[in-house]
């Protein structure tokens, strides 16, 4: 039966704000664009099911992200169902997807390669496109397929903090079986993915965070234990319960968001030759290293997204292990935006927030 395709898209874009607002913080409205036909070659229109805010989003209403572009639709994370194809025999139509999050890094293991552009999803125009609409009409081959365990409200809080928790963790700190890894600033959507990412690996897992609620529910996700980081002594802290039960034992790597003095506060409790994967700076853009670290071996690695061969194997390992991305709320439909907006800046949530744009994923049921 054919699938009537509709003439226009309501998506939420970013809208210049008045000179006269201080602090600066752009708009973000709703708006209503034409989907343009017929679909060029390699193209799918995707009929999203739900959408996931990044702090990026955020960012950029206050104009501290580079390259934003006005009139440009918001978000990265997204998953849906695609009801159309250039190829009418793509055997994608009527499957659930979500969408890669970024453009111009392929397979490279290193950095996004030297020919290309590297760029993210929403805001911008480097790719031309976001996630927050109701149709979207993207490249084929930067659709990946949803696994099975997910609905599409959960598939939405994957792409971003998946591709990025997946690099820190498997890429770069090769986290393995029996390995004792610490995790800081739990409750953020590429924390809490890291964290079920190694204890799918098998790793014992600590971290930290500014909230004891929230250093609960990680241990109810299997963390071994927590501290609280805005405590002067939290790094003795973690000493202490490395050394519960007579063991005698390091942290073999740190997954860092925060920045600033995270090599002196884990200083003591990371092994020799240990590593420091930072994806984030949101304590200070600057990270202190000293011939104290060098005397020890300890390895400072920057990390952020990753290519997209990394996210096929983070799907695929996400599958596998049947991961369920953590989702704090979720809203509903392109409406409630200004919501998820509000409830960034509080920072109180544990996982992601979401919008479902319909029924949460079970649109391919009724085409």
């Amino acid at each position: 039966m054919a699938t009537r395709l509709p003439k226009e898209t309501r998506a939420l874009v970013l809208k210049k704000s008045s000179a006269e607002r201080k602090p600066l913080y752009h708009d973000a409205v709703i708006v209503k664009r034409p989907i343009v036909p017929p679909l060029q070659s390699g193209q799918v229109l995707v009929k999203m099911g739900a959408v996931a805010f990044n702090h990026r989003d955020l960012w950029i209403r206050y104009g501290q992200y580079p390259n934003i572009a006005f009139g440009a639709t918001f978000g990265a994370d997204g998953a849906g169902t695609v009801v159309a194809s250039a190829d009418p025999h793509d055997p994608l139509l009527r499957r659930r997807v979500f969408l890669s999050p970024m453009r111009g890094w392929e397979s490279s293991p290193d950095a996004p390669e030297p020919e290309s552009t590297f760029g993210i999803l929403g805001g911008g125009n480097n790719p031309p496109l976001g996630t927050f609409a109701e149709y979207v009409v993207v490249e084929r081959d930067h659709v990946v397929r949803s696994p099975d365990h997910l609905d599409d409200v959960h598939m939405a809080a994957w792409p971003v903090c998946g591709l990025t928790a997946w690099r820190a963790t498997m890429v770069h700190a090769r986290v393995a079986r029996g390995q004792t890894i610490l995790i800081t600033g739990i409750g953020g959507g590429v924390a809490l993915i890291a964290l079920q990412l190694c204890l799918a690996k098998g790793a014992n897992v600590f971290v930290t965070s500014s909230s004891e609620d929230k250093i609960r529910k990680a241990i109810a996700l299997g963390a071994a234990g927590g501290v609280l980081y805005t405590s002067k002594d939290w790094s003795s802290q973690l000493a202490k319960l490395l050394a519960e039960g007579g063991r005698s034992v390091l942290f073999d790597a740190v997954i860092d968001s925060g920045g600033g003095d995270i090599m002196g506060q884990v200083n003591k409790v990371l092994k020799r030759g240990g590593k420091v994967i930072v994806y984030g700076m949101t304590a200070n853009p600057v990270v202190k290293f000293t011939m104290r670290e060098v005397l020890k071996h300890h390895q400072l690695i920057g990390s952020t997204m990753g290519s997209y061969q990394d996210l096929v194997d983070a799907t695929r390992f996400m599958a596998e292990h049947a991961i369920v991305p953590v989702v704090s709320h979720v809203l509903e439909g392109l409406g409630s935006a200004e919501q998820g907006f509000e409830l960034m800046k509080r920072g109180s949530q544990f996982g992601k927030i979401v919008v479902r744009m319909d029924d949460g994923g079970q649109v391919a049921a009724r085409l």
